[in-house]
């Protein structure tokens, strides 16, 4: 178990969905809280209902700028959860290119331009707490998930690199893969979507997770081993049944 009380965390995309759901139940365990993503009012609001001590902070990780003035508002934490992405469901036979654009350059990019300037002070300290969050989609490619599964996939990349860094020193990295969560995002999927979770049950596994010593959680555990196992099938099988 980590202690949360004293703790700093900075939490990137918390204005709504699975992200305003781990900021409720971080604050509840003591935990200090930077509020982070694009509309300063939102934020405000969020951070006006938690029980905690949380401080809003705008910022759009799509832009160096922000991104630079936003971590020097907030200083030295003693972690980092990356929660931020969009998301539009489409195949490459109908892709809109601004929203493919955005689902990498927010969903990935957005992610490493942050990650790439909070680190080097928490190595510098050997200390800190680094949290990804995944998907179930990144693990192979998937039908009508341009953009988004390319974009998660390079987020759990960059995780286990990270992990591979850092896992004999005083930062640690974690990799938390969820499935469908009801959100705005998912609310654009017309198809049947298997185990879905609410914001608050994915916010409880999420948080159990960073409670946890392991890299790796993907959740809920038996819709997971349909995505993992897909990595051990060939290509032959594994496109007769996704394609």
């Amino acid at each position: 178990m980590r202690t949360w009380t004293g703790k700093k965390y900075w939490l990137v995309g918390a204005s709504e969905g699975l992200g305003q759901a781990v900021a409720e139940v971080m604050s509840r365990a003591g935990t200090e809280l930077v509020l982070s993503a694009r509309s300063q009012d939102r934020l405000e609001e969020v951070a006006a209902a938690l029980p905690g001590k949380a401080t809003a902070v705008a910022m759009d990780i799509a832009d160096t700028e922000s991104v630079e003035a936003a971590v020097g508002e907030v200083g030295p934490v003693d972690g980092i959860v990356c929660l931020a992405s969009v998301y539009w469901p489409q195949p490459a036979t109908a892709l809109d290119p601004g929203q493919v654009e955005a689902m990498c350059d927010i969903n990935f990019t957005g992610m490493a331009r942050v990650l790439s300037r909070v680190l080097p002070g928490m190595v510098e300290r050997d200390a800190g707490h680094v949290v990804i969050t995944g998907s179930l989609s990144g693990y192979r490619g998937l039908p009508g998930s341009i953009g988004y599964a390319a974009s998660k996939a390079g987020t759990m990349v960059l995780a286990e690199g990270l992990h591979c860094d850092l896992r004999r020193t005083g930062v640690d990295v974690q990799l938390i893969n969820p499935g469908y969560i009801r959100t705005r995002q998912t609310d654009k999927n017309a198809f049947t979507m298997p185990f879905i979770m609410e914001p608050e049950e994915a916010a409880r596994r999420f948080f159990d997770h960073m409670n946890s010593d392991k890299f790796q959680k993907s959740f809920p555990g038996l819709f997971s081993l349909l995505f993992r196992g897909g990595n051990f099938l060939p290509d032959w099988l594994y496109y007769r049944i996704w394609g």
